[in-house]
């Protein structure tokens, strides 16, 4: 399964039934799980884990180390879990001892082309990045979150759980769970309601986080308030607690 032009490092642990395609280079410390593919002219350095099942296109580079001036040779990771589709020519780097230390992807993950997913950046489960998406370093994105095209997302923000930003959005605050955010800077537009009806939202659970968010910004109260009044809504509304809980993470500030 793995093409003789291929090289592939000794010291990596890669499963009998990957495949690996020509002029590919597998290097020290990379773990690759059962059913994976890895085209031609793919890069994976370590220390990186990739799960099982994942599917990446050729000329990608992973694990590479971080581009952080601060980055001195320590020990980090990549940790990708399993299911991801990775395309044509992402960038992703392992992390930095500044943070966590470990660059983290989830599973069932879509990433478009040319896709950068930088330094200690924290992707959860079934997202989407559309082509030439680009992360900073730090950057936290919640499961099922949409990233248009040519979105860019400064250091530390954290985009919440079925969140949707619009084409070439430029984040340069936090977005919380099922908000829509579009513009440069990116400002909220809504909230994500078609692609919450796709994931068996109901329509009074909808309701409930429509009404959260135009408490949040459509009312002209303090933030603090407004979250004091969410918080008493979550033990009868608990689709609410992601939203709550965006709202109170992350230390770049609300996009509001």
């Amino acid at each position: 399964m793995i093409d003789s032009r291929a090289v592939v490092a000794s010291s990596a642990r890669v499963h009998q039934d990957v495949q690996v395609g020509a002029f590919a280079l597998i290097g020290d410390d990379v773990e690759i799980g059962r059913g994976s593919r890895i085209e031609p002219h793919v890069v994976i350095k370590g220390p990186t884990v990739i799960g099982a099942d994942n599917h990446i296109f050729q000329f990608a580079s992973i694990g590479d180390a971080p581009q952080d001036k601060k980055y001195k040779g320590e020990r980090t990771r990549l940790v990708i879990g399993d299911r991801n589709t990775i395309r044509e020519s992402c960038t992703i780097n392992r992390g930095t001892v500044q943070d966590r230390g470990e660059t983290t992807i989830g599973n069932d993950n879509w990433i478009m082309a040319y896709v950068h997913i930088a330094h200690d950046c924290l992707i959860g489960n079934n997202t989407i990045f559309a082509n030439s998406t680009q992360l900073a370093g730090h950057v936290h994105v919640g499961d099922f979150a949409v990233l248009g095209g040519f979105t860019g997302v400064h250091q530390f923000c954290h985009i919440g759980p079925h969140a949707m930003l619009g084409i070439a959005s430029v984040v340069t605050k936090d977005i919380p769970a099922y908000v829509t955010a579009s513009g440069q800077p990116a400002e909220p537009r809504g909230i994500n309601a078609e692609g919450l009806k796709r994931r068996g939202f109901s329509v009074e659970q909808i309701r409930n986080i429509r009404e959260a968010y135009r408490t949040v910004f459509r009312q002209a109260i303090k933030l603090d308030e407004a979250v004091a009044m969410i918080e008493a809504l979550v033990l009868d509304q608990p689709e609410l607690k992601p939203f709550l809980d965006s709202l109170k993470q992350g230390t770049r500030g609300l996009a509001r």
